[in-house]
């Protein structure tokens, strides 16, 4: 039913437009029939297709310095002044991405179509690699960029998980990290947060790294702002890493971990979200 607020020319709407999107603050969880299902319906009129060739990360060093090329040297910079102007973005607890001695799995809510952006600003020149939809990789031009700002398609097909999984470990065993969104589905501007795959946490505790919770608030605009600004600002913060328990066995630990990281980053949110701090 949700549906309703995005249709299928969503990719082609300005960022004006996004910002344009009915808030869903007010959603309650009970009136969604599955909050992990997706209330968005992306453009997606190109056939891609995974299978044990594809490469997540590719091996080419003209495709790493195009790649890098085009994160830090074009993205980077023009994201931070965007995502400045747009929504006063601010980090807090920076330091805990700073300090990081080796690969990670970070997760987030995800509630705005650029907090991906986000999460990268919070990295800084940390490596980090970010997990999207399949169907991204079915947008014209968007594809391409994507992949470019070292984005990796998780397969629809159960048969080529087995692909994607092994690429995740290898980014993992190699000290660099990975972004999830436990949540799965996107909900634009909801000021809850929603239960947890097991997915990223699975990939933790079988690496034995740590998961670093962000999470996304919301804020009144300020001074001048709030004059012209509809919609609210944005806050992401940055909690200390959770390394996953030894005891126990793989499955308990994974839900043990996941527990943990939903209940901190839930007591977060609604702390920010009434203001408390």
């Amino acid at each position: 039913m949700f549906k309703q607020f995005i249709n299928n020319e969503t990719i082609a709407k300005s960022l004006d437009d996004v910002e344009e999107l009915d808030d869903l603050e007010n959603l309650e969880l009970e009136d969604v029939q599955d909050e992990n299902e997706h209330i968005i319906d992306l453009w997606e009129p190109l056939e891609f297709n995974i299978d044990d060739k594809y490469e997540y990360v590719p091996k080419s060093k003209v495709f790493s310095l195009l790649s890098n090329g085009l994160y830090y040297g074009i993205a980077y910079p023009i994201l931070k002044i965007l995502m400045k102007v747009v929504y006063d973005f601010k980090i807090e607890g920076k330091e805990n991405i700073r300090n990081l001695k080796e690969g990670a799995v970070t997760v987030s809510n995800h509630v705005l179509f650029l907090d991906c952006a986000m999460v990268g600003l919070a990295y800084g020149f940390k490596k980090v690699y970010f997990t999207t939809l399949e169907g991204s990789f079915k947008i014209p031009f968007v594809r391409k960029l994507i992949k470019y700002l070292r984005a990796m398609p998780i397969p629809e097909s159960i048969k080529n998980r087995e692909y994607f999984m092994k690429a995740v470990d290898k980014i993992l065993q190699e000290e660099k990290s990975v972004h999830f969104y436990p949540e799965a589905a996107l909900f634009p501007y909801f000021n809850k947060i929603r239960h947890f795959k097991n997915g990223a946490f699975d990939f933790a505790v079988r690496n034995n790294k740590p998961v670093v919770p962000m999470v996304i608030t919301f804020r009144d605009p300020k001074g001048i702002r709030k004059i012209f600004k509809k919609k609210k600002d944005v806050t992401l913060t940055v909690l200390e890493p959770i390394m996953p328990a030894k005891d126990g066995n793989t499955k308990q630990s994974v839900e043990a971990l996941k527990q943990k990281v939903y209940n901190e980053m839930k007591e977060v949110n609604n702390k920010k979200t009434l203001g408390d701090i």
